[in-house]
């Protein structure tokens, strides 16, 4: 399994028969290396929540190459009413889809989309994390969240094999929380994210990482692991 840090909070996952994106946010990113053309077909768009800085190019995407969009259900229902296939969830609740296993944990954020040009904010149901369960590897991609007491929870019914974790504080966990969010979740490998992309949550990634004795790994835009 092939895992490419896009920039921000978005995550390429290819697995020996299917490309997953988490959380597209491409296009508007000055600091991703990747554009979309430059992405595979993607059979499946992960949502953690509605704010346009993790889903701004899902309707692009998903038209182009007919991809499943999963998310709170309220979101979902929102990009099927664009005419996209989605497939809706709830927190706490898993599905078995055909490249794996998916289920919704709590986050502790905000979840809208933001329509500028009525100065309308829409509500898109709770902000969630993914546990993914890919090919005997279990991921766990935190969303946008605060520090909870629920991520000892689950960590402890999990063996997380990798785990992205916000850090760039103001509208997320900080690093000082995150450091705590990565103890709980006892992940094998820890990557964070949602740092940089904005002068209000620039941070030093490895400084972090330094600190997660030996578990911290800094992915530049465009940069690819195997997991």
């Amino acid at each position: 399994m092939l895992i490419t840090y896009i920039g921000h909070s978005t995550v390429l996952i290819q697995t020996k028969d299917s490309n997953l994106l988490v959380d597209p946010f491409i296009s508007g990113n000055s600091l991703a290396k990747t554009t979309i053309h430059d992405l595979p077909k993607i059979d499946a768009i992960l949502l953690t929540h509605g704010h346009g800085d993790h889903t701004l190019d899902v309707q692009s995407i998903a038209e182009r190459d007919g991809s499943l969009i999963v998310a709170v259900a309220e979101l979902a229902t929102y990009f099927s009413w664009k005419g996209l296939k989605t497939h809706g969830m709830s927190i706490g609740g898993s599905y078995q889809f055909p490249f794996g296993r998916v289920k919704l944990t709590q986050a502790f954020h905000g979840s809208s989309v933001t329509e500028s040009d009525t100065r309308q904010i829409i509500y898109t149901g709770m902000p969630a994390g993914l546990l993914l369960y890919l090919e005997g590897k279990t991921i766990y991609h935190a969303g946008d969240t605060a520090l909870f007491s629920d991520m000892k929870l689950i960590g402890g019914q999990n063996n997380i094999d990798l785990a992205f974790l916000p850090i760039g504080d103001n509208f997320t966990m900080g690093p000082d929380e995150a450091l705590i969010a990565a103890e709980w979740i006892n992940a094998v490998k820890v990557v964070p994210i949602h740092y940089n992309t904005f002068p209000v949550i620039r941070q030093d990634a490895a400084k972090f990482a330094d600190k997660l004795s030996g578990s911290g790994i800094v992915l530049d835009p465009g940069q690819t692991l195997k997991l």
